[in-house]
């Protein structure tokens, strides 16, 4: 039977202080019993032989000397059942629907364990999200993390709806499922997902783990390990293709700097704790396919970057174990178009692996080269614009110019319930690429341009000369 201790000296933030243990081990979960009979839990954080400190889920409020710790011998687990899907937990895996409690097919430690390197399955099918600029311009795979940097103020929870509605393995006829996991978030932001996804129906195929602001900082550390647990068990034991979205991991380190400043750490960049880059990638790295299993883990963290520095530690550190980045914009949110997603800064590594003949069109990639570059160029032109006038450039230019304009209007924008497949994508860039000279495509293999540009732009073109 554990026993009880009265020996706490110390309460510091969200920690307490306890001496003169018996051997603890770290992670140990703890109860802690106030004067007046209340239970908190906690964990241990800390461990050595004169001092234990241990982080307590429901704050520190109330606690004294007076109060008895008990180290209860295991650490957190989860209880794990296909009867998750279409439920709303809290961040610590407890019902916030107004449901039962989870009828657990079993109790899972939410620490996981990184996937062997040799056990790893290379990603190549394309997920379809739906939106042009991630289908068409930066694809995602099955298995890839693809973070979303975003700023406060912009849309990215809109986009990550849209992406958890929308996303889909097309033609493999396998089960689909979203864990949604929002740490941090205010209760209008809660509110606003949950009518999103009963509107919709994606409940139903959906887990959500919901970590609120005013909920304790402890509960948003252990909020991703939750729900990458409960992808795990869909995935490696129901044969899931699962998709994890996980918003917002800023909030997520800023929880971590509140702990390493009550445990007086020395700091690292911008007071953010120096293990930071470990801890992340102990979440990130839980995403992949392993050969001989047809499940898999797909993750898309978001991000807000503090004074939108795409150089801050998060969105750097984060762009260092993932596998690229959609950057979501200020200049397009300001012209009003939805999603203000920048191809340009943005970048899928995987993108080639699951893009092609076999899986999206063969003329995929080179569709994709294009638009990059025509964009680039005819974003380029708007500067020089600006200094001499439209008047001073060439033909050629103007065409660039227009593309740029039409790019954002027609292919970035969309509606947010609109979902586009991949055919509807590229045939809508052949549409824009039509109103440049088939000559000036130089990114293009003239095989494709004979084959996919448009056939009355070609004849406009022809009447032209």
């Amino acid at each position: 039977m554990a026993k009880e201790y009265q020996t706490i000296s110390e309460v510091a933030g969200p920690l307490v202080f306890v001496e003169k243990t018996e051997p603890v081990g770290y992670g140990e979960l703890v109860q802690i019993r106030l004067s007046d009979g209340t239970i908190k839990g906690g964990q241990v954080l800390d461990t050595s032989d004169e001092l234990v400190a241990v982080q307590v889920f429901e704050g520190t409020s109330g606690i004294n000397r007076e109060a008895s710790v008990k180290f209860l011998g295991e650490t957190i687990k989860i209880s794990v059942s296909k009867d998750m899907l279409g439920r709303i937990l809290t961040g610590r895996g407890e019902p916030r629907d107004g449901g039962p409690a989870v009828v657990p097919d079993k109790r899972i430690d939410i620490t996981g364990a990184a996937i062997n390197p040799y056990s790893r399955e290379s990603p190549k099918e394309f997920i379809q999200t739906g939106i042009s600029t991630i289908d068409g311009m930066n694809t995602l795979v099955r298995g890839q993390k693809l973070p979303i940097f975003s700023s406060s103020g912009l849309p990215h929870n809109e986009i990550a709806l849209q992406i958890a509605r929308q996303a889909k393995v097309r033609g493999s006829g396998e089960e689909f499922a979203v864990v949604f996991a929002a740490m941090g978030i205010t209760n209008e932001e809660y509110q606003a997902f949950r009518k999103d996804f009963e509107r919709t129906g994606a409940l139903s195929k959906a887990v959500l783990f919901v970590n609120l602001a005013d909920d304790p900082a402890i509960e948003r550390i252990v909020t991703p390990r939750m729900a990458l647990t409960a992808a795990e068990y869909l995935a490696y034991e129901h044969d899931y293709h699962v998709l994890v979205i996980l918003t917002d991991m800023t909030n997520y380190c800023e929880a971590l700097r509140q702990i390493g400043a009550a445990r007086e750490e020395v700091p690292g960049r911008r007071g953010y704790p120096g293990y930071m880059y470990t801890d992340l990638a102990q979440i990130y790295e839980r995403a992949g396919k392993i050969k001989g299993r047809k499940g898999s883990i797909t993750q898309v963290p978001i991000l807000t970057m503090p004074g939108d520095d795409i150089t801050h530690p998060i969105p750097d550190l984060t762009g260092y174990i993932t596998e690229g980045q959609i950057v979501v914009s200020r200049e397009l949110h300001r012209k009003g178009i939805y999603p203000p997603i920048n191809i340009l800064p943005s970048l899928s590594r995987l993108m080639n692996a699951g893009i092609g003949k076999d899986t999206t069109r063969k003329d995929h990639k080179g569709v994709s080269d294009q638009c990059y570059a025509g964009y680039a160029e005819g974003k380029d032109l708007r500067g020089l614009v600006a200094i001499v006038g439209k008047e001073a450039l060439s033909e050629r230019d103007v065409k660039f110019l227009e593309f740029a304009d039409l790019f954002e209007d027609k292919f970035v924008r969309q509606g947010r319930d609109e979902d586009r497949s991949i055919e509807n994508t590229l045939d809508l860039a052949w549409k824009l690429l039509g109103h440049i000279p088939p000559a000036q495509l130089t990114r293009l293999d003239r095989k494709l341009i004979d084959e996919f540009y448009p056939k009355d732009a070609m004849s406009q073109q022809m009447a032209k000369k």
